[in-house]
């Protein structure tokens, strides 16, 4: 089968010199393994890292690809739940299933786990014809739901999902910020307050603000002005004055790090709840301990999720509460262009999609 490779890392960002289309042996299933064509993957941030062995130094060498989807065409003989022919798409989030952590319901913080197309190998990733996962790793994707939204959903639908309502546990009538609204996670974000009847105030550079409410933000803010911060809470004192309270926001959604974080501490009520997974602007960030323990904030730190929510999260995308965005879709022959367009991030809304043809 063809699949995307690279045997060492790339040094300045250079992918066009490491990822190669290749020729590489089809996998076999093991007893307890699903063999599935795959029709279209998505990339996520932790592919560029893979390229660039920082800051793990990955197996080599490596297929990447976390989200895929496809036809099932084969399975092990002691698979029960899955069978030839159905539409799956991966749960990247591979754990023991056996330990403490696992077994009462925080898979995520299992001492095993990895993830799938990122620390897995060599040569066992989504970016492939076709793949291979245990069982428990793969769900059935909805009829409603194809297979290029299904790729695009699976890793930052769970880690959105988890973030709000696994551990922020959202209620009716909050408000919640949601920062970086246009990326992955943040389109998610922005659906699933919605989804929980939020009032949501979203963030993104300037040319993204009116898709940010097409998702259904109530506000978008441009997050790179200097004062942006004070913007928000203009808002929150408006909704306050109509509701009788404080202003301030009840629930922060954060994976931008850097500059802003303590910006967003301003923001918060007292005992509001900030959730944060990620910090793609920088994770060395200054911090006013006063906000937090003034106001009895809380923080909560939120990595990937469990399966049950990634089943939560699809049950509702299949009902057509949730949509998937998809910025663009390359071919795996154009995959340095693809993940070029990732690494730059200008005017990307989205996911982008990687397809064998």
């Amino acid at each position: 089968m063809k699949a995307l490779v690279y045997e060492k890392y790339a040094e300045n960002n250079d992918f066009e010199s490491i990822l190669q289309l290749k020729e590489v042996p089809d996998p076999v299933p093991k007893s307890n393994e699903v063999l599935f064509r795959v029709k279209a993957a998505a990339l996520n941030y932790d592919d560029i890292w893979g390229m660039r062995g920082k800051p793990l130094a990955v197996p080599l060498p490596h297929i990447s690809g976390t989200d895929a989807a496809g036809e099932v065409i084969a399975v092990g003989e002691d698979v029960k739940s899955i069978k030839v022919g159905d539409r799956v798409v991966s749960h990247g989030n591979m754990s023991c299933r056996v330990c403490s952590r696992c077994t009462s319901g925080r898979e995520f913080d299992c001492k095993k786990r990895i993830i799938w197309g990122f620390q897995t190998g060599p040569l066992w990733g989504g970016y492939c014809e076709i793949a291979h996962l245990p069982e428990i790793n793969v769900l059935k994707i909805p009829d409603s739901i194809s297979y290029e939204e299904a790729a695009a959903t699976s890793m930052t639908l769970l880690t959105s999902w988890h973030m709000l309502v696994g551990r922020a546990k959202i209620k009716p009538g909050q408000i919640v910020l949601v920062m970086g609204g246009s990326s992955g996670v943040g389109i998610f974000g922005i659906q699933i307050a919605k989804l929980y009847g939020c009032t949501v105030i979203a963030t993104a550079s300037p040319e993204k603000l009116d898709q940010l409410k097409e998702l259904g933000a109530d506000y978008a803010v441009d997050h790179r002005k200097e004062d942006w911060h004070k913007e928000v809470f203009k808002i929150s004192k408006e909704l306050a004055k109509e509701k009788g309270e404080a202003p301030g926001i009840d629930v922060i959604f954060e994976h931008i790090g850097g500059s802003h974080f303590n910006k967003e501490l301003t923001l918060l009520k007292y005992g509001a709840t900030m959730v944060t997974t990620g910090a793609t602007t920088g994770y060395d960030v200054p911090a006013d301990l006063r906000q937090i323990f003034f106001k009895g904030i809380n923080i909560l730190g939120s990595t990937q999720g469990t399966r049950a929510e990634l089943e939560e999260g699809f049950y509702w995308m299949g009902q057509g509460k949730i949509k998937v965005i998809i910025d663009s879709i390359f071919t795996f022959e154009n995959a340095v262009d693809a993940h070029n367009k990732m690494l730059n991030g200008k005017g990307l809304v989205g996911k982008i999609i990687l397809k064998p043809e």
